[in-house]
């Protein structure tokens, strides 16, 4: 199911670009007071609710949990654009007066983890990366480094954007990364096809509860998977365009998996960056190959930028969600709309149909402007037989 559709958040008529995946039927007040919720950018809303269903669904009782030793990693790329969009064209209308006072807190990048940790009473560490379309795995890297280094027993990590506003969506636009399908919004972004023409925006944001073993065993958590590897590395080329040889995202693939003491035949599903761009696409295919060598045409790999667009800053956060998903339920998610082979995309991206699969390991990946590369492993969990330490997602 696709869910890219027409832009209901403001009128389209003098846009080029009309489509968007926007996330439907959300209600801030199943969270947060509808006073306040007025009072603040959706980015932070997206994140306080996803932060609220990670900890329900870990189980976590914070009533009982030392604050001191949970902290916070929830980036954004483009945190509260909106806010300042729609704050700008009040001040030369109406004036001064009528601006938010609340707007540097509701649109600081920051804002998402910040009031995360106030809403969940966090007193560890609480930071918020901001690495373009990276900020999700570099946040949920980050936060496992904060682990293995002592700072916190538990850390929330993910990141949140909603970007679907005038600015950002001609911005876009104008840099030609956005797909002209607006006709066509179910068939509109197309990952790895031959006729793939752009990425279309999406919003939402992603959270995962990331422990230390012995945290997770002491107080019986229910284990999803084992964060096992993890790198970032830089391009230094463009931007906004990837490098063409993919040496950047190369190395984060190989150091992820010297992280992980693995080898390349041991992975068995990627979560892919895959915008629906005709230069990221193809460096992407470049650098699985280069990466995995021969076992690169064995790896199922898919997108689901296909099914819910490019989110941004939220994208790497999404991805290793489906990660984890693919671990634990063996079902590999397909890239929809892939129906033109390109001769420049040619591994195997899972066209269409979803499909089962015995998945030990799994990648994902997101690759940002700027040329910021991150790539992160997750295991399906099996227990140890003592109390290593390792860490953590559930």
């Amino acid at each position: 199911m696709c869910g890219v559709g027409n832009i209901t958040r403001f009128d389209t008529a003098a846009v080029p670009a009309k489509i968007a995946a926007e996330v439907k039927n959300f209600d801030p007040a199943e969270y947060i007071s509808r006073k306040e919720a007025r009072r603040l950018s959706r980015f932070i809303l997206y994140a306080l609710a996803s932060a609220r269903q990670a900890q329900a669904d870990a189980a976590l009782d914070m009533a009982v949990e030392d604050p001191t030793r949970i902290g916070v990693e929830i980036g954004s790329a483009l945190g509260g654009l909106p806010i300042i969009e729609a704050q700008s064209v009040t001040l030369h209308q109406k004036g001064y007066r009528r601006i938010n006072p609340t707007l540097i807190p509701a649109t600081l990048v920051n804002m998402a983890a910040s009031f995360s940790s106030i809403d969940l009473h966090v007193l560890g560490p609480v930071s918020a990366p901001v690495a373009a379309c990276a900020t999700g795995i570099v946040a949920i890297g980050q936060a496992m480094r904060r682990i293995q280094w002592g700072e916190a027993d538990v850390m929330f990590a993910g990141a949140a954007d909603s970007a679907i506003t005038p600015i950002a969506v001609l911005g876009f636009h104008r840099l030609g990364a956005l797909t002209a399908r607006n006709d066509t919004p179910e068939r509109a972004i197309t990952p790895f096809d031959a006729k793939r023409d752009g990425t279309v925006l999406g919003e939402g944001a992603a959270v995962l509860v990331l422990e230390s073993l012995s945290h997770a065993q002491t107080r019986g958590a229910k284990i999803l998977a084992e964060v096992t590897g993890y790198a970032t590395t830089a391009d230094a080329f463009h931007v906004a365009a990837p490098a063409p040889d993919a040496d950047g995202a190369t190395r984060a693939i190989v150091g992820a998996m010297r992280d992980a003491d693995i080898s390349p035949a041991e992975i068995g599903y990627i979560a892919a960056h895959g915008t629906g761009t005709p230069l990221n696409d193809a460096a992407e295919t470049r650098a699985i190959k280069r990466a995995c060598g021969d076992a690169a045409a064995n790896i199922p790999i898919s997108s689901q930028k296909s099914m819910v667009g490019h989110t941004l800053g939220a994208a790497g956060a999404l991805a290793s969600l489906a990660a984890v998903q693919v671990l634990q339920t063996g079902t590999i998610p397909p890239t929809i709309g892939l129906h033109t082979p390109d001769p420049d995309c040619d591994l195997d991206y899972v066209p269409n149909v979803a499909r089962q699969g015995d998945v030990q390991y799994a990648m994902a990946n997101a690759f940002g402007f700027g040329g910021q590369n991150a790539v992160i492993i997750f295991k399906k969990w099996q227990p140890p037989d003592s109390f290593e330490k390792q860490e953590k997602i559930e």
